[in-house]
């Protein structure tokens, strides 16, 4: 009687494989083997397979077999949609703002601005009131000395001329929102243009100051022949340093709203002739 085989002497019985020619019956080649192997090698051949097939149903295939994919891209395209809607609503409405406070500027009246900040939201800058721009102690006095003094009331003449005949290139091209006067200590003029638009050098000089200040953000002077000096403030990016030579015509900063006494991009510019300033109008055009 044959004694009876148990399951592990079923799988760990060794057989043998052979291959051979079906001609002659020449051997070819053989591997010897148990069902244990085979077993153990089937299942890790299923589990690559099904790891490998979750994995393309997932990502590559999900588009053609996954139901919910081409739901999932339209709800996040959707998202985005929005968020970009959101973003374009909060710049309208700070353009819009803005405008309306330029309006109330030009027609005089700066007793009543909305705050932007109620309408922007925490996260936006507001506009700075030109109620509350203040000047500090030192330009405070400086302004006040060249008040009381006979410079605040000098008007063109033969010494200027050297000037007048004198070709300037504009700085830049827009619409003069603050003129010069003197008597209110704005020694320039605003000149209100797109935000990033580039800033030229009115003459040929060598750039004396290029730097950041708390009242006017990114400055940059420039001395020109003849003891003239034309500064340029409220940049957004200053483009030459100090020692610098510059063509008339040469870009040398970016238009910007940098500094504390500013509500809007545009630039101020200002010209000063052996210390004294010179109402920019009677020698550039803009």
């Amino acid at each position: 009687m044959k004694p009876k085989k148990t399951l592990s002497n079923w799988l760990t019985t060794r057989y043998q494989l052979v291959i051979r020619n079906e001609e002659n019956f020449a051997e070819k080649t053989s591997m010897g083997f148990t069902y244990s192997k085979v077993i153990l090698f089937s299942v890790i051949l299923f589990t690559g397979l099904f790891t490998m097939s979750l994995f393309m149903s997932k990502t590559i295939l999900a588009k053609w077999f996954d139901p919910k994919h081409e739901q999932m891209v339209l709800n996040r395209q959707l998202l985005e949609l929005a968020l970009k809607v959101d973003s374009l609503g909060l710049e309208v409405e700070r353009k819009d703002q803005f405008i309306a406070n330029f309006q109330r500027v030009l027609s005089g009246d700066t007793s009543n601005f909305e705050d932007p900040a109620k309408t922007l939201g925490s996260d936006q800058q507001p506009l700075a009131k030109p109620t509350d721009l203040k000047a500090t102690p030192t330009d405070s006095v400086f302004r006040k000395d060249f008040e009381q003094s006979d410079m605040s009331l000098i008007a063109l003449n033969s010494k200027y001329k050297e000037l007048q005949e004198t070709f300037f290139y504009s700085p830049i091209t827009g619409f003069i929102s603050d003129q010069y006067d003197v008597k209110k200590g704005h020694l320039g003029v605003d000149v209100v243009a797109k935000a990033n638009e580039p800033i030229k050098c009115i003459a040929d000089g060598t750039v004396v100051f290029s730097s950041w200040t708390q009242d006017s953000g990114y400055v940059i002077m420039v001395q020109h022949r003849g003891n003239l000096i034309s500064t340029y403030k409220h940049n957004a990016q200053l483009l030459k340093k100090v020692g610098t030579f510059v063509n008339g015509g040469e870009i040398i900063s970016i238009v910007g709203n940098s500094g504390e006494l500013t509500n809007g991009p545009h630039l101020h510019f200002e010209l000063w002739y052996n210390g004294n300033s010179l109402n920019p109008e009677e020698f550039v055009t803009f």
